[in-house]
């Protein structure tokens, strides 16, 4: 059998599994197996664990229904697992070099022992020193393999399970399994040190335990805290059931109660109508369980203990006032500009939410466009019952359908709608000032695949970390949001990355690219009259992304009339540049270019074209759920992937032929390689790769789930990509 089994559930940190399962992969330490504890075989977590297996033989995925929560994927992976000894690792935690061969010695060295104590650090999540919580509580304990009697305050409740070892027969043989619910850790280490008959500890750091950054989830308010006294009366009740000495019943009794004292006196994580009850049943907890000649610490949190076994809620409601009152709790000031919009948005803040009422906002009110109307469009279907309000900018309204209701930015309405609305729907943000209230729901629809750095990754790329703005801001935007919606896992994992937070990733597909797959060929013929593209033309889509290291729009070095000479007389060419220049000015068409910028549906433009030119955009992922040909015009790529940063290597990857130069990309054209069949294999594994959920229902998946409360298993499916039929091209002929 392996020396040691590691354990890593992976429910919601796909974005950082990988960083964990290396470290383990990489020990020097050979002999262990790894199994990922998965949700379901089809999640971004599981292929993260697939493509470590299939390299791999140690890594032996499982899973484990989200459902179960921590316990129910900690106890799969030990029923899957066949070492000597147990390590659980946190899917966002990483093992430090050398873990498992320090681990190794330690055993050797005390002869084999229950469990295997160890320090560990805690990192900050952004930046400040580790700290080694564990290495106090160590210090006190002998140097050799002990009884746990001589060590009374090494009870398991201030220790979490990833700080230590456990040999697995000895949990077999006692049933000791992690407990259903919140705070597993506690009932599950109190269980195991209540037991152990041989206990050893390693004064050096195993584990590098990553922060989150919004906390850890425990600490969150909630009904869950309850559970904690769940954790506390099992805990209690199984050491007076083991007839525990009250040497060994006292440390553990006040462990317990110092964490059960620091929920009750924090205001943040129980509800008012919550705390009474909370402290009611501490109350009876601590009186049924007091260890005989225990005495509570001195001080302020004496008074908390004192207050606790009297039973006395008033006055230990009063003890808490104060201690808000001394920690400086405040409210959130909302922040619109001018006195009389900031007293109008307090009063409308005091007002009940609107259960009905959604508002909608996109690139941030430059109009009616991207996943916002499509959601808007299919809720307007699905869920006639609500009102929606889009949010625009003033010299932008007159571009909005004249059947949607809207709300100029900035003005009475707008702040009205924002304070009122249960439903807040955006592809970026809302402004600072904007409250997150108790009971609203934000969704975050995004706005593309990520192929650049988004978010805090690019705090490592000083051009365009000095152009973003403060990180803490975006941070705090960010915790507004209650849904993230991904169009592929690649997306999910970048975004966890991106913009850390507590909100629920909704991979559904982007509800913008449903017309990709529900538009006819009349309705591409429609759209390409609209646009001016003559007939019979093949009407080539170039579309730039924007430089953060240059000012201004231009097509950069490539000539597009030069282009279209060479590329044959029947190729027109559709330019749209970046919606950072949306605003510029109308680019006259000139020959047989036709300037799309300022059209309002990149999706119709996108039905429009029969073949895509474009550098690093984004656009790039969405055209591709229409299969067609895509061609990449990479001139500058180094400079690009070194100033920006980027996800991964497009280079390697393509949906289709790259080109350094304006001759390499007219050659491609000319010679008609663009829609041979290298390039349509190269963009069948693009496809595959980053069209996983578009497939036509994205946009009836969020509204079902999101404004209709629907449960996600009555969603409907994803449609397999090779049953998909996009809409299609006008002219192509294809290989």
């Amino acid at each position: 059998m392996p020396r040691f089994s590691v354990i890593v559930p992976s429910h919601g940190v796909a974005g950082r599994l990988s960083r964990a399962l290396d470290s383990i992969l990489a020990q020097s330490f050979g002999d262990f197996e790894l199994i990922p504890v998965c949700d379901a075989p089809e999640s971004t977590a599981a292929d993260v664990a697939r493509e470590r297996a299939g390299r791999d033989p140690r890594v032996s995925p499982v899973y484990s229904p989200p459902s179960a929560g921590l316990a129910g994927a900690r106890n799969a992976g030990m029923a899957a697992a066949t070492g000597a000894y147990l390590l659980f690792l946190d899917g966002d935690d990483v093992l430090v070099p050398g873990a498992l061969t320090a681990l190794d010695a330690r055993l050797t060295d005390t002869g084999g022992v229950d469990v295997l104590y160890f320090e560990y650090e805690r990192m900050p999540w952004w930046e400040g020193e580790a700290t080694n919580p564990a290495a106090p509580l160590l210090a006190k304990t002998p140097k050799g393999a002990f009884t746990p009697d001589r060590a009374p305050g090494l009870t398991g409740v201030q220790l979490p399970a990833w700080s230590a070892v456990h040999r697995r027969a000895f949990l077999a043989e006692r049933d000791l399994v992690f407990p259903d619910g919140h705070f597993t850790d506690v009932g599950f280490g109190a269980r195991v040190a209540a037991r152990a008959e041989r206990v050893a500890v390693l004064r050096s750091v195993v584990v590098r335990h990553m922060a989150r950054r919004q906390g850890n989830r425990l600490n969150l308010p909630g009904a869950h805290h309850a559970e904690l006294l769940d954790q506390t009366e099992l805990a209690l009740a199984d050491a007076a059931g083991l007839g525990l000495p009250a040497e060994r019943r006292g440390p553990l009794f006040e462990q317990l109660f110092a964490a059960v004292l620091k929920t009750a006196t924090d205001p943040r994580r129980l509800t008012r109508g919550q705390r009474r009850a909370f402290f009611r049943r501490a109350s009876r907890l601590y009186r049924q369980y007091r260890p005989a000649g225990f005495r509570p610490p001195g001080g302020r949190v004496g008074v908390q203990y004192r207050l606790l076994a009297s039973g006395s809620y008033a006055g230990f409601r009063t003890l808490r006032a104060a201690n808000r009152a001394a920690g400086g709790a405040v409210a959130r000031v909302p922040r619109p500009r001018g006195l009389r919009t900031r007293l109008q948005y307090r009063r409308e803040l005091r007002r009940p939410l609107d259960p009905n009422l959604v508002v909608y906002c996109a690139y941030w009110g430059r109009g009616y466009a991207c996943n916002p109307a499509a959601v808007h469009a299919k809720a307007r279907e699905l869920a006639p019952h609500l009102k929606s309000v889009f949010l625009v900018e003033r010299d932008q309204a007159h571009t909005l359908p004249g059947d949607v209701d809207h709300a100029v930015i900035g003005s009475r309405r707008y702040w009205e709608v924002l304070a009122r609305a249960t439903y807040l729907v955006n592809n970026a943000n809302f402004a600072e000032g904007v409250v997150k209230r108790p009971g609203s729901v934000h969704l975050q629809t995004q706005h593309g695949t990520p192929l650049k750095t988004m978010g805090v990754d690019q705090s490592t790329y000083p051009v365009v970390a000095a152009a973003s703005g403060s990180f803490t801001k975006l941070l705090g935007r960010v915790d507004r949001w209650d849904y993230n919606l991904s169009s592929n896992r690649h997306s999910t994992r970048a975004w966890e990355r991106a913009y850390p937070g507590g909100y629920e990733h909704l991979e559904y597909g982007y509800p913008r690219n449903d017309v990709y797959h529900t538009a006819t060929a009349e309705d591409v013929a429609r759209v390409r009259r609209e646009l001016g593209v003559p007939e019979g033309k093949t009407a080539v889509l170039y579309a730039p992304t924007h430089r953060d290291y240059e000012s201004g729009f231009g097509a950069g070095a490539l000539d597009l009339e030069a282009f279209c000479e060479a590329a044959g007389e029947d190729v027109v060419v559709l330019l749209r540049a970046h919606y950072f220049y949306d605003r510029g000015g109308k680019r006259e068409r000139t020959g047989r270019i036709i300037d799309v910028t300022a059209h309002r549906s990149s999706e119709d433009v996108c039905l429009a074209a029969d073949a895509l030119i474009t550098d690093y955009s984004s656009i790039m992922f969405d055209y591709a759920n229409l299969d067609r040909p895509i061609v990449v015009y990479a001139d500058d790529w180094d400079v690009y992937r070194e100033t920006r940063g980027v996800y991964f290597d497009l280079m390697a990857a393509p949906p289709g032929p790259v080109a350094r130069t304006p001759e390499e990309l007219t050659r491609v054209f000319a010679e008609g390689t663009y829609a041979d069949a290298e390039s349509t294999a190269l963009r069948a594994a693009f496809r595959e790769r980053f069209c996983e959920f578009d497939d036509g229902r994205a946009a009836e998946r969020v509204v079902r789930r999101v404004l209709l409360g629907e449960p996600p298993e009555s969603l409907p499916p994803v449609i397999p990509l090779a049953e998909r039929v996009p809409a299609p091209a006008a002219t192509l002929v294809r290989s």
